[in-house]
């Protein structure tokens, strides 16, 4: 019955909802066969390894938060921009949990020459042109950003900060103002250190 209508973009959708669910780690082919009421074997014709499950499951995270980061930036420069990009990388980890740690995984070589991922990268780096960041620095200044939002969300989401009563989303702006500042004073190659 399910399986006249299985393809690979249904089981990767689904693969997304089950990570979200059960979490990554419970992300099998036996458990996405038994969501669709079919033998592990069916599915075989459509995805041929739990890695390529992973991998669509990362392609189609990247896609789904490009998409939220299209929305949050759209307009807006500067550190209303990167407000717009972290805040959309907050909301999606805490939305999609399981995407979001497929996103955290390391990208095979075709998730990374992606179309989703090269729209994420393509808003991010405008985000950070945004703030006039040298273009021989933007990968360092995309590392930067990158590392302190992803850093932040990954000891939020392992409740790290959770042994102290200040207030977590005042210390998010303070990364956030952080970021601003050092993205508005980064500093050029060619500067003398």
């Amino acid at each position: 019955m399910a399986r006249a209508n299985l393809t690979p973009e249904r089981l990767i959708t689904a693969g997304a909802e089950l990570a979200d669910t059960a979490g990554l780690e419970q992300l099998t082919l036996s458990a996405l066969a038994r969501q669709f009421g079919v033998q592990p074997a069916s599915l075989y014709s459509h995805l041929a390894s739990r890695d390529e499950l992973i991998a669509g499951v990362h392609r189609f995270a990247l896609g789904e938060l490009a998409q939220r980061v299209a929305e949050a930036v759209a307009g807006r420069a500067g550190r209303d921009a990167l407000i717009g990009l972290a805040n959309a990388h907050r909301d999606y980890s805490r939305e999609r949990p399981g995407a979001w740690e497929a996103l955290l995984r390391p990208a095979s070589p075709e998730t990374a020459r992606s179309a989703e991922a090269a729209q994420l990268s393509t808003l991010t780096l405008a985000v950070l042109r945004g703030y006039n960041t040298p273009e021989d620095s933007l990968v360092d200044a995309t590392r930067f950003v990158g590392a302190t939002i992803n850093g932040f969300l990954s000891l939020s989401r392992s409740e790290s900060f959770a042994h102290r009563s200040d207030d977590v989303a005042r210390s998010w702006l303070a990364a956030l103002d952080a970021i601003d500042r050092a993205l508005t004073s980064w500093p050029r190659k060619d500067t003398p250190a």
